[in-house]
C-alpha cells in the first residue's frame, strides 16, 4: 500500500511540473473591433508554421473586403520559392457577440455547411489606429502578426510577441516573413 501511495504522489508531482500552476493567460479576442476599419490590405510580418503556408517565402499579404451579405472576402497572396505568386481566396464570417472573432474557410461555398471547413480566426490584439494586428486561434496552433506597412519596428514586434507568449503561444518556431527595422 505504501508503494502505491508513493507512486501516486510521484505521478502527481510529475504532472504538476508538466503543467505549472502559473499557466498562461487564456487566449482571448479583442472585445471591440470595427470590421470596416479592419478591412483592407495587410502585410504579414510573422507567422507560426502551418502546412498551407509552406510554399510561401516572401511578400505575404492578406486583403479583407466587406461583402453585401455580411461576410468578408479574404484574398491571401505570397511569393513562392520559384518566384511565382500563390493565391488563396476565402470567406470569413463573424461570430455572434464576439466582435474580434471570425471564422474563415477556403473551400468552395457549397461546402460551407460543413462545420469542419471553418477555422477560428481571432484578433487577439489590435492597434487603436488599426495599423497592426495579432491574429490567433484558441488552440494556439495559428498565429499571425500583421501590419499595414511591409516592415515593422523591432521594438513593437517584440512587444507583440510578448503578448502572444503571455497567452501561451510557443513562438520558438515563429517565421519572420518581413523585415524589422
Amino acid at each position: 500500500m505504501r508503494a502505491i501511495l508513493t507512486l501516486l504522489l510521484t505521478c502527481l508531482a510529475l504532472l504538476s511540473m508538466a503543467h505549472p500552476a502559473h499557466a498562461a493567460s487564456p487566449v482571448t479576442s479583442v472585445p471591440e473591433m470595427e470590421l470596416s476599419r479592419y478591412a483592407g490590405h495587410w502585410y504579414e510580418i510573422a507567422h507560426l508554421p502551418v502546412s498551407f503556408q509552406r510554399q510561401c517565402v516572401s511578400d505575404i499579404t492578406a486583403t479583407y473586403a466587406l461583402r453585401a451579405d455580411g461576410t468578408i472576402s479574404v484574398h491571401n497572396t505570397c511569393r513562392t520559392r520559384d518566384g511565382e505568386q500563390a493565391i488563396a481566396d476565402g470567406v470569413a464570417r463573424t461570430v455572434q457577440d464576439h466582435p474580434g472573432r471570425l471564422q474563415v474557410r477556403f473551400v468552395p461555398g457549397w461546402l460551407s455547411w460543413v462545420p469542419l471547413v471553418w477555422a477560428d480566426y481571432w484578433v487577439i490584439a489590435i492597434d487603436p489606429d488599426y495599423q497592426w494586428a495579432v491574429v490567433g486561434d484558441p488552440d494556439r496552433e495559428y498565429l499571425w502578426i500583421l501590419s499595414r506597412e511591409p516592415v515593422m519596428d523591432a521594438e513593437l514586434f517584440a512587444r507583440l510577441k510578448a503578448r502572444a507568449e503571455a497567452m501561451g503561444y510557443d513562438l520558438a518556431p515563429l517565421v519572420v516573413a518581413a523585415p524589422l527595422r
